[in-house]
């Protein structure tokens, strides 16, 4: 390692270390520079002698040095509440694929902190299995949208009967009006779930079919092209948000077709490139 680089994170005031962590990054990322590389990985195994800013900042890019060789110093930052970043060392846990991350990743969802929480959130989606969706269950019920949203994506993510189920329940049991996250993640259990979501879309629930119109467009699904036409053509149910039923099947529609259009050109593509 080129002294000069471990030095610029030591020396001088901190925009300039701070620009020096993203000079190094770029490097690491732009030609795999194994000096940039070793540098911030002192960065990581010494946190506690560099300023949090600068570790924030290389943990934003984690991936670009990743290194099994850091697990120790990044599960001890984890659990480190006086340096206070642990949601920069879950991104790293999360980028380096470290999954003996996992338990101290489920005791930090009920961090004060909502930045720990998001990136919790996050990295347990990556990391975590089955096993973790009891703990992310809850967070569907989180008062930040975008705390449940990022929870949906988690569970999804993970995937699996578990993640499904904790999804569903959701969607059946609504507790907040807008829903299109839960939607979207529905969708990507297809085609298992298609059949779920064509049952909801006859509800007597207006809301109810209004989102199994939405996901069931996301699926891409032949399944579901009658069910979506029939809804477009005459239900004139409104939600509690002043949605109309048969505008989301309209959309669903053409989201459906886009899909498939998508899928058949990479198709046509990759069956070329075969010829070839």
């Amino acid at each position: 390692m080129n002294p000069a680089d471990l030095q610029g994170l030591r020396s001088g005031d901190l925009d300039t270390r701070e620009t020096h962590v993203h000079r190094l990054l770029d490097r690491a990322r732009t030609h795999g520079d194994e000096s940039a590389v070793a540098a911030l990985h002192v960065l990581v195994r010494d946190y506690r002698e560099f300023h949090r800013s600068l570790y924030s900042r290389a943990m934003n890019q984690a991936a670009v040095f990743a290194d099994p060789g850091l697990q120790e110093p990044l599960l001890a930052a984890l659990g480190d509440t006086r340096y206070n970043c642990q949601a920069w060392a879950a991104m790293g846990c999360a980028a380096m694929d470290i999954r003996a991350a996992v338990p101290q990743l489920v005791t930090l969802l009920d961090h004060p902190q909502w930045i720990v929480r998001g990136e919790t959130v996050t990295a347990l989606g990556r990391l975590g299995d089955a096993s973790v969706v009891p703990a992310l269950k809850p967070l569907l019920g989180d008062q930040a949208e975008w705390l449940r949203q990022r929870t949906a994506d988690a569970l999804a993510r993970i995937g699996g009967d578990a993640a499904l189920a904790a999804l569903w329940h959701e969607f059946e049991h609504r507790r907040f009006p807008r829903i299109g996250y839960l939607a979207s993640t529905l969708a990507l259990f297809a085609p298992e779930v298609v059949p779920r979501l064509l049952a909801a879309a006859g509800s007597p629930d207006p809301d109810q079919r209004y989102w199994a119109a939405v996901a069931l467009g996301s699926t891409g699904d032949d399944r579901a092209v009658p069910t979506l036409e029939r809804l477009m053509a005459g239900d004139r149910g409104v939600t509690v948000f002043d949605g109309e039923v048969r505008a989301a099947a309209k959309k669903a529609l053409r989201t459906l077709r886009r899909i498939q259009a998508a899928i058949a050109e990479r198709e046509s593509a990759g069956a070329q490139s075969t010829a070839r």
